[in-house]
């Protein structure tokens, strides 16, 4: 689980938290438009989105092992052509690649692997994997910087694509333990849990809204955080500094919540407890500057946490038979939601302002209670 978490920090940092650190100087590089440049990550959302269920697949028929050694290599072929991109749908291209990439070796696929490989005792392991990947944007934003500093974009997205094949790759096929093949009958049937009787359907709708509900808001107060907290009288250096206050929160958090999890509670209390902990820190956010920071700190809390319950939620209540399969119908309507919520986030703000996209924000997380405590009743099938 060390590998798979270690080779997560540069998967995410070559993908989802390059474009951070990119975009200005692609921009200043190439003159395309600034809202196409960073088009490209909603453009790899999508393909993630369409190409997860095929991942979730092959995961239950292969192993994730070969699924996610492949996702190197889909991830440094979308950056060497990131990094030859001679014209904006060249760009587009990259990130579709990129995309696929994502879907074969990002959270879900790694968090079907360790279910695969632990099954009813994965919640550790899936936990400290969130650890490791906690960690992406504070390695690899630093590492981005000096190399678009010494290198230029495109270098930088060589680098990436050397580490993918030089670290990543190894990681993973050396690192993550083979396992049998599954015959593609047995995978199949095994890939359909959720369907099998009415309560297991319901929960499995009540969880896949509850997650892409929450995926919605959270993107949009990652694109927005700033103006956001601006629009509260806030001035620019308050801001980001109270902003940063989020990633620590994740992070501890977690580490809470890897403690707390020997007492073998059921993981549907870790999401009842993040999507009350977000509601609550975005409704402190209309108050004062104290009340803001506090707000900032539970809402990073119950963002870390999230990403917990979204790999150990399903495994607890559909078991371990097609969870990678079930993880990858999961992360769909996660990915898709992804990828409209930053255009969502921009109409938002353009019709309502910052604060009227605040209310909206807050009023979405309170909603999303209300899909996370009927799973309660599930919890007697620990």
């Amino acid at each position: 689980m060390t590998t798979i978490g270690l080779a997560q920090i540069l998967a995410w940092g070559g993908s989802y938290y390059l474009i951070a650190v990119l975009a200005r100087p692609i921009v200043a590089d190439t003159g395309w438009p600034f809202g196409w440049v960073v088009g490209g990550l909603s453009l790899a959302f999508l393909a993630s989105g369409l190409a997860s269920p095929r991942a979730g697949r092959l995961i239950d028929r292969y192993g994730g092992r070969p699924v996610l050694a492949a996702s190197a290599l889909l991830l440094a072929g979308g950056l060497l052509i990131l990094a030859a991109a001679p014209a904006l749908p060249v760009y587009m291209l990259a990130w579709i690649v990129i995309g696929v990439g994502m879907a074969a070796g990002l959270y879900n696929p790694a968090f079907a692997t360790l279910g695969r490989l632990y099954g009813n005792e994965a919640r550790h392991p899936i936990t400290l994997t969130t650890l490791f990947g906690g960690f992406a944007s504070t390695v690899c934003w630093p590492l981005s910087a000096f190399l678009v500093t010494h290198t230029g974009w495109r270098g930088t997205c060589l680098a990436y694509a050397a580490i993918n094949v030089a670290v990543v790759f190894p990681l993973y096929w050396f690192g993550v333990p083979r396992e049998d093949r599954v015959a593609p009958a047995a995978a199949a049937q095994h890939g359909g849990t959720p369907d099998s009787e009415p309560r297991l359907r319901i929960a499995w709708w009540l969880l896949a809204g509850n997650l892409t509900l929450a995926s919605v808001f959270m993107t949009v107060v990652s694109v927005h955080m700033l103006t956001l907290l601006q629009a509260r009288g806030l001035a620019m250096a308050a801001a980001v500094g109270l902003g940063a206050l989020i990633g620590p929160s994740q992070v501890g958090a977690r580490v809470i919540e890897m403690a707390l999890a020997r007492r073998r509670y059921h993981p549907v209390w870790t999401l009842i407890v993040s999507t009350l902990l977000a509601a609550l820190g975005l409704a402190l956010m209309f108050g004062d500057e104290t009340l803001i920071a506090a707000g900032l700190v539970l809402y990073g809390a119950g963002a870390g946490i999230n990403s917990i319950a979204r790999g150990t939620v399903p495994l607890a209540l559909f078991g371990r038979d097609g969870y990678a399969t079930l993880m990858g119908r999961l992360a769909r309507p996660l990915m898709l939601a992804q990828a409209a919520s930053p255009t969502l986030g921009a109409l938002l703000m353009s019709a309502t302002g910052p604060e009227g996209t605040l209310y909206v924000l807050a009023a979405g997380a309170a909603i999303n209670v209300l899909t996370a405590l009927p799973l309660a009743a599930f919890t007697r099938k620990a």
